[in-house]
């Protein structure tokens, strides 16, 4: 999302998925713990944008937009994700009495999508990424062979590394700071969406959250949490 530039957290989040096979009511987009996030309330979400911008359909998860650049609507599992991470993160600041750091605006978020400042969708970006910015990284985490290959994978993919380039003397440059720091916090976050017993509808998945992108909003680190597994580092989709 491109509220994460709002704050120096904001290239960080996660993503969320998993769906037990005892929590699949119908009407359900996701379940945090006992709270029940429902289908209702996503579609009311997206309907009150549609309501406030012209005609337009939601950019399908994972896929660029051909058309011109504006005000777009977000996917439907962009909202998703970001009910789920509020709630969250609202859990884990409570229980670890964590305090923002940086408070975002709902006109900063409507201002970089082009959506009111009223709407829910933007005071949620900002209600998370306001909370988000309270949540310590923790200890930095070097990435393996097997993520900076992977990395590098994405990012070719991606347009953002030549193709000649090795993973060897793409290393140099992609293995610093801000990339431990990510997988840092890709893990604190994975843990507590654990603890928390996040689960999905299976329509969204893979949902995911991206911790950090390159150039042109592509994720480059991401939580996916499900059977699959809970600590890929990449999504170039």
């Amino acid at each position: 999302m491109r509220a994460r530039r709002l704050l120096a957290v904001a290239t960080v989040a996660v993503g969320l998925v998993a769906l037990s096979g005892c929590r699949a009511e119908p009407g359900v987009a996701a379940y945090v713990g006992d709270h029940r996030i429902t289908e209702d309330a996503v579609t009311g979400v997206l309907d009150e944008l549609k309501g406030s911008l012209p005609s337009q359909e939601p950019t399908p998860a994972g896929q660029e937009s051909e058309a011109p650049a504006g005000p777009r609507l977000p996917a439907r599992s962009q909202v998703v994700s970001t009910l789920v991470l509020l709630e969250v993160c609202q859990k884990l600041s409570t229980e670890k009495n964590y305090r923002p750091q940086g408070q975002v605006q709902a006109e900063q978020v409507a201002q970089q999508f082009g959506l009111p400042a009223d709407a829910t969708y933007s005071q949620r970006v900002a209600e998370l990424y306001t909370c988000l910015s309270g949540v310590p990284a923790g200890q930095s985490v070097a990435p393996t062979q097997e993520e900076l290959a992977a990395l590098v994978a994405a990012g070719k993919e991606a347009g953002a590394i030549p193709p000649e380039v090795t993973v060897e003397q793409a290393a140099s440059q992609l293995d610093g700071d801000q990339l431990r720091s990510a997988l840092a916090t890709r893990n604190n976050l994975a843990e507590a969406v654990t603890g928390y017993d996040v689960t999905v509808n299976p329509r969204y998945r893979p949902l995911e959250f991206p911790v950090l992108s390159f150039t042109g909003d592509v994720p480059a680190v991401s939580v996916p949490l499900g059977e699959s597994g809970s600590d890929s580092v990449i999504d170039a989709r």
